[in-house]
């Protein structure tokens, strides 16, 4: 077990090491309503999304809740991770996107994404936040 002194001593280093979490609430969606309901048209976007970014998936899941219900979805990056829930009779969807790397800074990749899904879902009243982590 590392003591709380080596672990203050990684810290400096681990400051230098670029990542960006980006979170947005979309209200009042205007987008097509397959991207509410459809995992496979989803999920096909969002990997589509991820290449354009320059980002690399490693495994992804998205999983529908039946007629009428959400969707739920994740891809995990060798950066870190993309996951999103719509609620389709809200016209509401949650977006995260997390990116970090050890030799590389990727907020703009991170931003790109971000934007895409958010185009994607084109809300009328979008929430954002941005945490700098490392």
């Amino acid at each position: 077990m590392q003591s709380i002194l080596s672990l203050k001593d990684a810290l400096p280093h681990a400051r230098k090491l670029p990542g960006l979490h980006l979170l947005g609430d979309l209200y009042d969606c205007r987008c097509d309503a397959r991207f509410m309901l459809d995992d496979r048209l989803l999920g096909r976007h969002c990997r589509e999304l991820v290449d354009k970014a320059g980002l690399t998936s490693v495994g992804d899941l998205f999983h529908s809740f039946g007629e009428g219900g959400g969707v739920t979805g994740m891809i995990v990056l060798a950066e870190s991770h993309m996951s999103l829930h719509t609620w389709p009779e809200e016209g509401y969807v949650t977006v995260d996107v997390y990116v970090c790397n050890y030799s590389t800074d990727n907020r703009a990749k991170a931003r790109q994404l971000f934007d895409g899904l958010v185009k994607t879902f084109n809300p009328a009243d979008p929430r954002f936040h941005a945490v700098d982590r490392a």
